[in-house]
């Protein structure tokens, strides 16, 4: 941890509005709250309670208004939902609490088949308002695999927002063709797909598209890469630990300086576990690139994608 870190908090990072939702750019991400180590395995080991806890109050006490979750991110004994609910609810006025849909665990932890049916959707988004103890969710993002049509399916959640279920919508781990058909049926406040330095080159016209249309586009596994739900696999390149170095930062916050420095549409979301690297995670909004670190940086990202 920085010396420094602690004085940070989420706003240095600046804002941006979600449809008329005004969060802090630097967020956290639920996934890895549940448990310990991978994320989303039926035989994951479940995170002690009052650690998860300790966790969500420390990134509000910080200043971070935007959480993103999920009524799929659970471990044996542990919901991010449920977590969120104990921890924070009363909820404060200026957090925005941002789930998806789309996803199915079992009970017991396995993947079932999508939602793909009005009927399905909308009881996903009762059992995110069931576990959060609210009666409307902030933001819904529509999650789905693939490349086939998403109509069907944000349509009924656009009727969801009609009927006063949700507030905003979204979309996660989607495509252009995709983007501009749920942008002909209803507003769209985000874009949540994977991205951080060596992205695929596809999701540069993701970043492209979402900037000239005034969506916010969310990065997840900016940290973590092709770890993904594992997480970071403890190899770094020595382009990122050189700024690193240099700075007096960690590889984790030279990561997400380097994505929030990819437009003021960018918003970050880093989840963790762990309190130090909660606080880090946030001061890395107060963390400035020059243009002589972007340039390494900028053509591992490239040689990458």
């Amino acid at each position: 941890m920085t010396t420094t870190s602690q004085e940070i908090t989420a706003a240095a990072a600046g804002t941006w509005t979600l449809g008329d939702l005004s969060v802090n750019r630097i967020g956290f991400g639920t996934m890895r709250l549940p448990q310990r180590g991978a994320a989303l395995r039926a035989d994951a080991v479940p995170r002690d309670r009052e650690e998860a806890i300790a966790v969500l109050r420390k990134a509000v006490e910080l200043g971070v208004n935007h959480l993103d979750t999920a009524a799929f991110y659970f471990s044996p004994l542990r919901g991010a939902n449920e977590l969120i609910n104990r921890a924070l609810a009363p909820y404060a006025d200026d957090l925005v609490i941002t789930t998806k849909v789309g996803p199915t665990r079992v009970p017991s932890g396995e993947w079932g088949e999508h939602a793909r049916t009005a009927r399905a959707l909308r009881g996903q988004v009762e059992e995110n308002l069931r576990q959060l103890g609210r009666d409307h969710l902030d933001v819904v993002n529509l999650r789905v695999t693939g490349t086939d049509s998403i109509a069907e399916r944000f349509g009924a959640l656009a009727e969801l927002r009609e009927a006063g279920l949700l507030r905003h919508l979204g979309l996660s781990n989607v495509g252009p063709a995709q983007l501009a058909e749920a942008l002909a049926i209803a507003p769209v406040v985000c874009v949540q797909n994977p991205y951080g330095i060596g992205a695929p080159a596809g999701q540069e016209e993701m970043l492209r598209l979402c900037g000239e249309r005034g969506l916010a586009f969310v990065p997840f596994y900016a940290i973590a890469g092709a770890g993904r739900e594992r997480g970071a696999s403890g190899a770094e390149s020595e382009e990122v630990l050189a700024v690193a170095r240099e700075r007096g930062v960690s590889a984790a916050q030279v990561r997400l300086a380097w994505t929030l420095g990819r437009g003021p549409h960018v918003l970050a979301i880093p989840g963790t576990g762990d309190l130090g690297h909660l606080v880090d995670n946030v001061a890395a909004g107060a963390l400035r690139l020059t243009d002589s670190e972007l340039i390494p940086l900028n053509a591992l990202h490239n040689a990458a994608t």
